[in-house]
């Protein structure tokens, strides 16, 4: 038996199970086979891809899920980078400083540091802009 994928001259697509080609080019040629969706006879094969085992799709959905990762951590790495270059380092004092700033106690500037997961929340509550940067602490150089 083979499954083939068709499509009539409406283009609607849909499958149906043959007892090998010439069985479905026989049918064809003789116009026994029909749309299911608006009676067409003029039906033939669409492109079908060609079955690949799972074994190597699931090998190709790992390379492309490390190649994804790698792409996310290189992107990461550049936003920190950025950061580190254009934001002022104020560690564990940060979310003190980004009161201040929000509050206008002190002059606005880019600042990036430590702050505790409760910390972050109730600066979040306090409407101060904040956002996690994964990795984002000061660097050994």
């Amino acid at each position: 038996m083979i499954k083939y994928d068709l499509i009539c001259k409406e283009e609607h697509e849909f499958e149906a199970w043959f007892r090998d080609s010439a069985a479905f080019d026989e049918q064809a040629a003789k116009k026994k086979v029909v749309c299911p969706y608006c009676g067409s006879k003029k039906v033939s094969k669409a492109i079908m891809a060609p079955r690949v085992s799972s074994k190597t799709k699931a090998k190709g959905k790992k390379t492309m899920l490390a190649g994804q990762q790698a792409k996310l951590a290189k992107m990461m790495s550049e936003l920190r980078d950025h950061v580190e270059k254009t934001h002022d380092y104020v560690g564990d004092q940060f979310p003190e400083e980004a009161r201040k700033i929000h509050y206008g106690e002190t002059e606005h500037r880019d600042i990036y540091g430590e702050a505790t997961l409760e910390d972050a929340k109730e600066l979040v509550e306090e409407g101060v802009p904040v956002a996690p940067i994964p990795g984002a602490t000061k660097r050994d150089s």
